[in-house]
């Protein structure tokens, strides 16, 4: 799969079967995100990743998935949740280029998992001061995303729209997700 290939097949997962993520899956994943760009090569980032069964549940407790397409599209433990979680964190208070850090990492995550036939979603609707909690992260790092991972179990599409009015992802009558993108006559101003 070449990454252009990665880049049109990736679309958010919110659906997952219950298998287990293999470790050396998590690795590739982890590896991508370790490779990636960042800020000054600060390497700000830090990485917690959560397989335990019980751990992972009380972990998906603390997250929220697809306001756009709830109910249907909200995963439920032990029957369509992810099975892995990648926690990101950065040293205290996290600064605007740790965020950007993380957002290149996250997505070389997800490109990764495409690439292996797994799926992600990106979550920013947590609880960060819970998960810190759960997962006794140190008072000098903060939670900045949670990655969740798993085999997929839906398969949004991706369509192209110039209507900037009508990007939000949404569900059809057979509940496939769509996913509108703009184009790039819409987005891009050439000078």
């Amino acid at each position: 799969m070449t990454i252009t290939e990665a880049l049109n097949a990736r679309r958010t997962i919110r659906l997952f079967q219950q298998l287990p993520v293999r470790r050396e899956d998590l690795t590739a994943l982890l590896e991508a995100a370790r490779v990636t760009s960042c800020a000054g090569n600060q390497q700000r980032l830090r990485y917690t990743v959560v397989t335990e069964p019980a751990l992972a549940e009380r972990l998906f407790a603390l997250t929220a998935y697809g306001a756009l397409v709830r109910p249907r599209r909200s995963p439920v433990w032990g029957v369509s949740a992810p099975t892995a979680f990648i926690v990101v964190t950065a040293p205290a208070p996290a600064t605007t280029l740790a965020y950007a850090d993380a957002g290149a990492a996250i997505q070389s995550i997800q490109l990764a998992a495409t690439e292996r036939g797994l799926g992600c979603c990106w979550l920013g609707a947590i609880r960060r001061a819970d998960i810190q909690a759960l997962l006794q992260l140190p008072p000098e790092s903060d939670v900045l995303f949670v990655v969740a991972i798993g085999h997929p179990a839906e398969h949004p599409v991706q369509e192209d729209t110039d209507d900037p009015k009508a990007v939000q992802y949404y569900l059809d009558d057979h509940d496939t997700l769509h996913v509108p993108k703009l184009t790039l006559q819409q987005l891009v101003d050439w000078r």
